[in-house]
């Protein structure tokens, strides 16, 4: 395992190095095209260097201005104290942002038992040091990820529509695949490049939006600004609209070169740590139904999710974060009655795919993790009858919980939902009348 955790370490220095340089460069880029176009743009020298042919004139004083104004370095600057920014933002509070934007409410045993019990199981399969903390998000899709910069400050969220949905088994399969993304190492990698890739987009929002209504509010002075700056506005927004376009597609691409084997290899670590593949093909099944909306969900936080809730369900993408799912559900069934070893996964993988998913490093001395204790009483529940309404009501109730509403059980069986901007001291059962004093 140690070797698949340095490997994993290794690649994520090299993608964040990768991702600075880019940010540098387009911070050289914007910075030299502002200061070179709105400051010293001649455009008389320009109709003088056309008149006459000089077709290179743009070219060389350009080339010339770099030397002579070097804005790309003030731009550069600027790019590399917002990445310093991210970094340090990322890695000290990247999870807890990560949980707010998604709307993550923490919970103990007293909120959801057999949750906190599974999450305390997969932390011994593990063997991590320290249990990671426990959200729930109070939306009906079912859908779970695992966030923070290392184990000692992980956290796994899942929402309120996968605990209504799956059995334990299921959840069991679930949560061992995002304990794995923390025993991996991948949490700080996905947690940082989330975080500066949302900024990346923010700023290219701020920038067209900026420069659209600057140019808007200098439309009536056009003229003047023609023989003052050579049309400075109109190349600002040129500008914008390319970052504008640029920002969304490297977001993707960073996460298309990173998520799509580190999904795998989680879903490999999974299996290896409960011995029962089904568990998380069953549930990956019921997660890929799933019709409802998640609204905490955005293009920053949804490719951390155990499948993105924003993929479209008509096309596998290019630049799909994550693999199609129905292949990772191929694989996991190809597992019953192998070991659960990394070698059993890959050649399940291979099979499927082609090629090779898990590292060689990760296949010296691979040994299956032993069977945690209530797998084979979870695998027996295959079998046991499903009440949907039930878990409907429940995966509603959770939700209130969730949201601060109080739940009251009347002694004709009746529960009372008090919203928390109820104000007054009794609340009457519609049903038999009995009137209850609120604390």
């Amino acid at each position: 395992m140690w070797q698949l955790i340095q490997l994993n370490k290794r690649r994520s220095i090299v993608l964040l190095l990768i991702m600075a340089f880019i940010m540098l460069l387009l911070g050289g880029i914007i910075g030299q095209a502002i200061g070179t176009f709105s400051a010293n743009y001649q455009p008389e020298k320009m109709t003088a260097a056309v008149d006459r042919g000089d077709q290179n004139w743009l070219f060389n004083g350009m080339t010339d201005n770099l030397l002579e104004n070097p804005w790309w370095l003030y731009g550069m600057a600027v790019a590399f104290a917002l990445w310093l920014i991210q970094v340090l933002v990322a890695y000290y509070a990247g999870g807890d942002i990560m949980l707010s934007i998604s709307g993550a409410i923490e919970v103990g045993p007293k909120d959801h038992q057999v949750l906190c019990n599974v999450v305390e199981e997969m932390t011994l399969a593990a063997g991590l040091s320290k249990q990671p903390r426990i959200f729930i998000i109070p939306d009906e899709a079912p859908n779970a990820f695992a966030t923070g910069t290392k184990p000692e400050n992980s956290a796994v969220a899942v929402t309120a529509g996968l605990l209504g949905r799956l059995r334990r088994d299921e959840l069991q399969g679930v949560i061992a695949h995002e304990m794995s993304h923390i025993l991996n190492r991948d949490i700080m990698f996905m947690t940082m490049v989330g975080i500066m890739l949302g900024t990346i987009v923010m700023l290219s929002d701020v920038f067209l939006r900026s420069t659209f209504y600057g140019s808007m509010r200098g439309s009536r002075y056009s003229s003047r600004n023609d023989r003052n700056n050579g049309g400075g506005a109109a190349v600002m927004l040129i500008i914008a609209i390319l970052m504008a376009i640029i920002a969304p597609l490297l977001a993707q691409l960073i996460y298309f070169a990173t998520s799509r084997k580190r999904e795998y290899l989680a879903d490999a670590s999974a299996v290896r740590l409960t011995r029962n593949p089904e568990g998380l093909a069953d549930a990956l099944e019921k997660i890929a139904t799933n019709s409802r909306p998640m609204p905490h969900a955005n293009r920053v936080t949804a490719p951390l999710y155990i499948n993105n809730p924003n993929a479209s369900r008509s096309l596998d993408s290019l630049t799909s974060t994550h693999p199609p799912i129905a292949k990772r559900i191929a694989i996991l069934r190809k597992l019953a009655g192998t070991d659960g070893s990394y070698r059993s996964y890959d050649k399940a993988y291979s099979s499927v795919n082609g090629g090779s998913c898990v590292p060689g490093a990760a296949l010296v001395d691979d040994m299956p993790a032993a069977p945690v204790g209530n797998v084979a009483r979870s695998a027996a529940a295959v079998s046991e009858p499903i009440d949907r309404v039930s878990q409907q009501r429940q995966t509603g109730d959770l939700i209130m919980t969730l949201n601060d509403y109080k739940i009251l059980t009347c002694t004709c069986g009746l529960k009372l939902k008090i919203p928390p901007r109820f104000r007054h001291k009794k609340a009457q059962c519609p049903k038999c009348g009995k009137v209850h004093v609120l604390a």
